[in-house]
């Protein structure tokens, strides 16, 4: 009987640490999505730190996740079609960055339309952070942090890492101090983050509730491919989002009415063919700057 009990106590344990927890980061980000303009825009974004990796993203989705899914659930039990572009608050980026520990591989990924299927590609970076760590500290919310600064991207950026969290990561790409990085921004300003909390999160997912029921139902799946293929792929993708799905578009398809509504197939797709072109549009200030040879390429 003690054996036994020995071994439910060890297979609940196993049972129980299966199921991963994430410790959250919340960054604040300030940006200039015109490089024209003085506006800044403001988002929150995070970064999930899990055993063997971490993940940084928009919160925006993630933060609608729950609703979202009562929502889908919803619209799938009624046989109803609902216009999610009025109920969904979109994010203002779009891309994922995983980084695996602990030789801090990073790799760059953004979901595209294949044919009637999303899918995921992303591409390995191997740029190298040569941090010029100072003496300087200052305060950054509740944390002592020490100064350091790089060049990455075409851009001269600040950093203060905190030593109190050792982990050598940050938001974005940013990573190799010997803390976790509090605060980092360009000398120009056009981008800056900062730490505003942090919070575990039980049963983590990488995914969010409707990337598991897309199409294809690829979940968190990356094809890699280079990064020049990357920027090729992705480039035509924001000029035509829709250009892989138009063949398969048949006229009597897109005259056909929305289950529950007065919208046609044709009307959706054009009405959603907007917003994405709307959302690549609005930011024409990239974190990392085309270097001069990928200029001369366009």
């Amino acid at each position: 009987m003690k054996k036994f009990f020995t071994l439910f106590l060890l297979m609940a344990f196993f049972a129980l640490n299966a199921q991963e927890t994430a410790n959250r980061f919340f960054y604040e980000l300030t940006f200039k999505p015109k490089k024209d303009s003085a506006r800044v825009e403001k988002v929150m974004t995070i970064l999930d730190v899990t055993k063997d990796k971490s993940l940084y993203r928009d919160y925006t989705m993630v933060a609608q996740d729950s609703t979202l899914k009562i929502q889908v659930e919803q619209m799938q039990k009624s046989g109803v079609f609902k216009d999610f572009s009025k109920m969904v608050t979109m994010p203002k980026f779009s891309e994922k960055i995983y980084k695996f520990y602990p030789d801090m591989k990073v790799q760059y990924v953004e979901r595209i339309s294949s044919g009637f299927t999303p899918v995921n590609i992303g591409y390995n970076d191997d740029s190298k952070f040569n941090w010029k760590i100072s003496d300087e500290k200052a305060k950054i919310g509740s944390y002592t942090a020490q100064k350091a600064t790089a060049d990455f991207g075409g851009r001269k950026w600040i950093a203060w890492f905190a030593s109190d969290i050792p982990l050598q990561d940050g938001p974005y790409k940013f990573h190799g101090l010997p803390g976790l990085i509090v605060k980092v921004e360009d000398e120009g300003q056009n981008y800056s983050w900062e730490l505003k909390g942090n919070k575990k999160v039980p049963n983590f997912s990488e995914i969010t509730y409707l990337e598991s029921v897309s199409p294809g139902g690829n979940g968190g799946k990356v094809q890699e491919i280079t990064r020049e293929k990357f920027e090729k792929t992705f480039t035509e993708y924001k000029k035509d989002p829709f250009a892989s799905m138009r063949p398969m578009l048949k006229p009597e398809m897109l005259l056909q009415k929305m289950p529950g509504s007065d919208a046609t197939v044709g009307e959706i797709l054009k009405k959603q063919e907007k917003m994405i072109k709307d959302f690549f549009d609005a930011n024409n200030n990239p974190i990392e700057l085309p270097t001069a040879a990928a200029k001369m390429k366009k």
